[in-house]
């Protein structure tokens, strides 16, 4: 089919839904719209909101439509996610993965889990493990499971909404959830082992076309029922797409939102460690990508108490070094390179300003990423996408600490964009990256090392 002009894509984050309306020939964004994307705590646990995304997601389209016009329709979810169908309706709301209901089974739940080196997926906490949540559910709620007629990963599933049509697909069964084998390109043993497979719908690749509008998506967005939907990809991997074509392997992308995620493209599996939230996805062609994470944006979020801060100045951060006011690890415990260690403050954070705080945070960060990318390798270049790329601190602390070209994105979201990419649209990922001169500062040399020791030896 023709490249559409505009293309709308919902893309479902953690903390925030988005729907950003991309030009496909450019790869600029139109418009956007946005909101909180907060989970309910009725019902029999915590779980998606997902009346209230599809009213925004309706919403959305029709006023985006009205406004612009729509031509195709793109989605990028976060993972962790699935939906359990009854037929046509959910047979159990979709599972909040920061609720620890799987915790509870998981003596049980690591006796039939594969391992490590089947599905380079480690064993994490709650439901980071999709495999572990629906192990849960089904020892849980054994009646409602046994009405499971489909198993959709969260894209997918709001792709059957749009469409009608039911599918699968290897970016979002391949982010850490104990159900892919990366190697083979197929379902993990665990998956038939555990009867689970004939609910999984057909696999269909992230790009293809998996319908039109259903009629009544046509009515309540004013959309064409001719709309293509596409089949939809993890959002980490829609990352990726746009600089799959335009960069020399092996290259590192960090996606930064609630979770910061490094993922080097033709790096080696080797050196990943399943005790220190490493893993293998793959991307849209069933290729294992290493990947290492840390709930960054998370962290940064419960250190300054807000999801973003004003930029420190130059006297905040000669402060901070000066002092060695140091940020330890973790604040959000259970994932990241250092799962086991309880986060603190070298100084008394009430004592600092503002932007002493934010400088200190930032540091933190890079620190924290420069470990993560030990695990999954650094490549030749490194791209910063997302809410880390407006932190110009973070970004020349990572430049230093690696030694190699860093460079952020300047568009307001790679995963919007990355889904676009679906379609056909621009890139325009290479022109809109701004590189990064690293942090000249003798003293972070020696801030790094004393951050480091007290890491190693906590």
């Amino acid at each position: 089919m023709p490249t559409p002009r505009a293309i709308a894509v919902i893309d479902i984050g953690k903390t925030n839904a988005k729907l950003a309306l991309i030009e496909a020939a450019t790869g600029n964004q139109i418009d956007r719209r946005s909101m909180v994307n907060t989970p309910l705590d009725d019902g029999p646990y915590p779980h998606a909101n997902v009346a209230g995304l599809w009213l925004f997601i309706c919403d959305a389209l029709r006023e985006l439509n009205v406004g612009y016009g729509i031509d195709a329709i793109s989605i990028t979810t976060h993972g962790a996610t699935a939906a359990l169908l009854d037929g046509d309706g959910l047979a159990l709301p979709v599972l909040d993965y920061e609720f620890d209901g799987p915790d509870t089974v998981r003596a049980d739940y690591e006796a039939v889990r594969p391992d490590f080196r089947e599905s380079y997926s480690p064993s994490l906490p709650a439901g980071l493990n999709l495999g572990a949540q629906i192990f849960w559910q089904e020892r849980t709620y054994p009646e409602e499971f046994s009405h499971v007629t489909d198993i959709l990963t969260y894209p997918q599933y709001w792709a059957w909404r749009l469409t009608g049509v039911k599918a699968s697909e290897v970016t979002s069964l391949g982010c850490h959830t104990d159900l892919w084998a990366p190697d083979r390109r197929d379902y993990s043993r665990m998956v038939s082992e555990r009867g689970w497979r004939a609910r999984f719908p057909e696999l269909k690749p992230a790009a293809s076309v998996l319908g039109t509008l259903v009629d009544e998506v046509a009515q309540l967005t004013g959309l064409p029922a001719s709309t293509p939907v596409a089949c939809g990809i993890h959002d980490s991997n829609a990352s990726l797409l746009p600089h799959l074509d335009a960069r020399q392997t092996p290259f590192t992308v960090i996606s930064a939102g609630t979770w910061t995620i490094c993922m080097t493209v033709g790096g080696k599996t080797e050196t990943l460690d399943r005790e220190r939230d490493s893993l293998a996805n793959v991307d849209m062609h069933a290729r294992p990508t290493p990947t290492a994470r840390f709930m960054g944006g998370r962290e940064f979020e419960i250190l300054a108490g807000r999801s973003e801060a004003a930029a420190p100045s130059e006297a905040d951060i000669a402060a901070v070094l000066d002092q060695q006011i140091l940020v330890l690890p973790s604040f959000v415990e259970g994932v990241g390179p250092f799962p086991d260690q309880k986060g603190r403050w070298s100084h008394d954070p009430a004592q600092l300003s503002d932007g002493q705080r934010v400088a200190a945070i930032s540091l933190y960060l890079a620190m924290m990423t420069r470990e993560a990318l030990q695990l999954c390798g650094v490549g030749r270049e490194i791209v910063v996408e997302g809410s880390l790329a407006r932190n110009a601190l973070y970004a020349q602390a990572l430049a230093k600490l690696t030694n190699v070209d860093v460079s952020v994105s300047d568009d307001a979201t790679g995963t919007s964009l990355g889904a676009s990419k679906l379609f056909g649209a621009a890139s325009g990922a290479a022109s809109r990256t701004r590189p990064v001169t690293a942090l000249q500062s003798a003293k972070f040399d020696a801030y790094s090392v004393t951050w480091r020791s007290h890491v190693t030896r906590s």
